[in-house]
């Protein structure tokens, strides 16, 4: 069976009338991106090579101010900064953390973007990493220093000098919600230069609006462990594919099966609860969120699949959120689904 969801509010700009789809890709964020557009026919090989220069461009950004792999980025400068020290932050990078504070703020800590020295001792961090030699699980003392050193609340920010304090040894981590700024700085970049038909996507996150030339929206799958897992294909298979029309739309999806490793036959997630300090154990294997923002919709993907099913669900059914969770049962999946997703069907 295929369901198909549909954005609730259309306003569909016609595309233009002999319009030509056009296709760009590149490496950003250690991962792919990928853009299709709706230009004219006849677009010459200077206004292409203009959109690759300037997407990349784009990009490129994003991680010059926020990446926490880069010690000369903006982010990395001030992790390493020392305690008492104030920074003034780019304007990108200081938007990004204001709203990844406030969804710390809303879920309770469930997501926390100063929470990388925890990341970092569970091996999904820049160094010492699960997959290199010597890696060893941390104990229990090392996870409480790590939580000592975390934690949101430390963080003081100035909203008029877009300033933060650096208390000392506090990391951030803006990983769960810059790729999907990524992809709507470009897409910023593209309605800033007239373009209203595209599909942005940038390491599995998308946004879409207006039409192909075919005047048909830009259809997607949502994402499923499936495709990771073949060996949970038949038992999964009484999941219906949905397809969505993004149309004015994100899609941002967290899953255990993206990043993890195992030791001794226990499999450890790259999502980790900053409120235990041990990554998460709830039987979710995937939260997908549709929302405008892709920003939004990646830091909240995150957001709920820390937070767990009944909790996930109650948060988004609070903040009217269209989103699907994907548990695990043991013999497959089972699907929640938010009524703001049951609406889109």
């Amino acid at each position: 069976m295929r369901r198909v969801l549909i954005p609730e509010n259309l306003s569909l700009p016609a595309a233009d009338t002999g319009g030509t789809v056009f296709a760009f890709q590149g490496e950003s964020m250690g991962t792919s991106w990928s853009v299709r557009l709706v230009d004219r026919e006849h677009s010459d090989s200077d206004r292409q090579q203009t959109w690759q220069r300037q997407i990349q461009t784009q990009l490129d950004t994003v991680v010059a101010q926020m990446s926490h792999w880069r010690d000369d980025s903006n982010l990395g400068q001030f992790n390493r900064a020392p305690a008492g020290s104030w920074h003034v932050l780019p304007d990108a990078f200081f938007d990004v953390l204001t709203y990844a504070l406030r969804v710390a703020a809303d879920t309770d800590g469930a997501y926390d973007p100063a929470a990388g020295a925890l990341i970092n001792i569970w091996g999904f961090g820049p160094a010492e990493r699960h997959d290199q030699p010597g890696f060893k699980l941390p104990d229990t003392q090392s996870i409480a220093a790590a939580q000592a050193a975390s934690g949101w609340q430390r963080l003081l920010i100035e909203t008029d000098t877009r300033r933060i304090w650096q208390p000392g040894g506090l990391l951030l981590d803006l990983s769960a919600v810059a790729k999907g700024y990524g992809v709507d700085s470009v897409v910023r970049y593209l309605e800033s230069q007239g373009i209203a038909n595209y599909l942005v996507e940038v390491g599995g996150e998308l946004r879409g609006a207006g039409v192909k030339p075919d005047q048909l929206p830009w259809w997607v799958a949502l994402e499923s462990p499936t495709a990771a897992e073949p060996e949970q294909h038949v038992c999964a298979s009484n999941l219906p594919e949905t397809i969505v029309a993004l149309h004015g739309l994100s899609i941002a999806t967290s899953g255990d099966y993206r990043r993890v490793f195992e030791i001794g036959g226990t499999k450890f997630s790259h999502s980790i609860d900053p409120r235990s300090g041990y990554p998460i154990r709830n039987d979710i294997a995937s939260v997908t969120v549709l929302h405008t923002s892709c920003m939004e919709a990646d830091a909240l993907s995150t957001a709920l699949t820390v937070l767990g099913v009944d909790d996930g669900m109650s948060f988004a059914e609070q903040h009217r959120l269209a989103a699907r969770f994907l548990v695990r049962t043991g013999t497959g999946f089972t699907e929640r689904a938010s009524s703001a997703f049951m609406a889109m069907l």
